[in-house]
């Protein structure tokens, strides 16, 4: 008679073994007809990570056309690590088969450490549905990448819209303000081609009440359309480009368009873009703008042609997360005229516990050719209605958190909070 330790060794070791039995490859037209469809929930989720370590599922980008809904939630622990809740809702002809799985993060875990934990619980949660479907036999820890969905029988062809409207409002006795905003998206990302295109406009005013015959009024309005295009080479190159066209009141802009050829190197393979990558990109255009005011240089339009050189690190490990970027932009007529700038973001675990961060933002600007020769009144310095000469910006952010302590903590208590 097997007792009882052993039962409940057995039973826990069960999901991880059919989680580790090899897998063979399903084609997409299987995979989209037989596989679970999944909406994962969560606004703190690596998503492009999950899709790379789970793959005998379809993504859906809707609830209701969900069979699992993945319903995400995370409250701090008493040591100050975290509880990550994940509750499996079954839907349609999973109805009423629901569970609920949570992942403690230790207080100095790094940002990998934490997805990884998240993915287990995730694999653990979705044994019980994949295994009432066809590709129960292909559970595995390391499943092999389903082939492209290029092929898929699919009315939308990929192609993805967004539409999107609202309006920001504050106020007291003297002062006023309105913000509102409309914005359009269609894209279309696969293994070969990325395609995005982007229509945003912005409207916002401002009111101040100076005294009973004085009123400060401030209104700035923009525009923009923008367009990427980018075909996939290989593992490591792409080619492609940005065309786009805009307005603003801010920058002194009445029309601009410019259009970009550009081509890109990744020194990792891009499939293993959610663990590292090193992508240098170049690209070499033209814009063409219209200007509300004459500005600094007595031009009222002009054309110009410009470079642009961008470098983009970013690793993530178990000791923690490094990413920067670094990128300039020149105008070809003229050298002197030039941006450089240059982003950071350190997330280290020195030891156990120690933690530090640090974040920022520098840029050298040379470039400010929409500059108004009448320059800004003070109304609009005050009221930011106008950009302003500089040949600088920057921006820091740094922080160091040790921990120590019980290293239990697995209890969640949100009262009094």
């Amino acid at each position: 008679m097997m007792r009882p330790k052993q039962l409940l060794w057995l039973l826990w070791c069960t999901p991880l073994f059919v989680l580790g039995q090899e897998s063979k490859p399903a084609s997409a037209d299987s995979l989209k007809k037989d596989a679970l469809n999944v909406f994962v929930d969560c606004d703190y989720c690596d998503m492009d990570f999950i899709r790379k370590q789970i793959t005998l599922v379809n993504y859906v980008r809707d609830r209701k056309e969900a069979q699992i809904h993945i319903l995400s939630a995370y409250q701090q622990t008493a040591s100050g690590g975290g509880a990550y809740s994940f509750y499996f809702i079954g839907q349609k002809n999973f109805s009423g088969i629901n569970d609920t799985l949570v992942y403690n993060s230790k207080a100095d875990a790094t940002e990998d450490e934490k997805r990884k934990g998240q993915i287990r619980m995730l694999k653990m949660g979705l044994i019980r549905y994949i295994s009432k479907t066809p590709f129960a036999d292909q559970i595995s820890i390391d499943i092999a990448s389903p082939p492209s969905d290029e092929n898929v029988k699919d009315k939308w062809r990929s192609w993805v819209f967004d539409l999107d409207a609202g309006a920001y409002f504050n106020g007291e006795q003297l002062y006023q303000s309105l913000s509102s905003w409309t914005s359009a998206s269609a894209s279309k990302i696969t293994e070969k081609w990325k395609i995005e295109f982007n229509l945003y406009n912005n409207y916002s005013e401002s009111r101040y009440q100076i005294d009973d015959t004085t009123e400060i009024k401030s209104i700035t309005r923009a525009k923009s359309f923008d367009h990427l295009l980018v075909k996939s080479i290989n593992d490591h190159w792409s080619v492609g480009g940005f065309t786009g066209a805009g307005s603003s009141d801010y920058e002194n802009r009445k029309f601009s368009g410019n259009i970009a050829p550009a081509i890109e190197y990744d020194l990792f393979p891009y499939s293993q873009s959610t663990r590292k990558q090193l992508r240098i990109l170049y690209a070499v255009g033209y814009v063409y703008n219209q200007y509300s005011d004459t500005t600094i240089f007595n031009k009222t339009e002009e054309g110009l042609g410009f470079e642009r050189l961008a470098i983009a690190f970013e690793i993530k490990q178990q000791w923690g997360s490094l990413s920067s970027y670094l990128a300039g932009l020149n105008f070809l007529h003229d050298f002197s005229l030039y941006k450089v700038y240059f982003r950071p973001e350190i997330n280290i675990r020195i030891f156990k516990g120690l933690s530090v961060r640090l974040s920022g933002n520098f840029s050298l600007i040379h470039d400010q050719i929409t500059l108004p020769k009448a320059g800004a009144t003070l109304e609009e310095i005050l009221l930011q209605q106008r950009q302003l000469a500089t040949q600088y910006s920057y921006w820091g952010n740094v922080g160091i958190s040790y921990t120590f302590g019980s290293i239990y903590n697995n209890v969640v208590n949100p009262r009094f909070r």
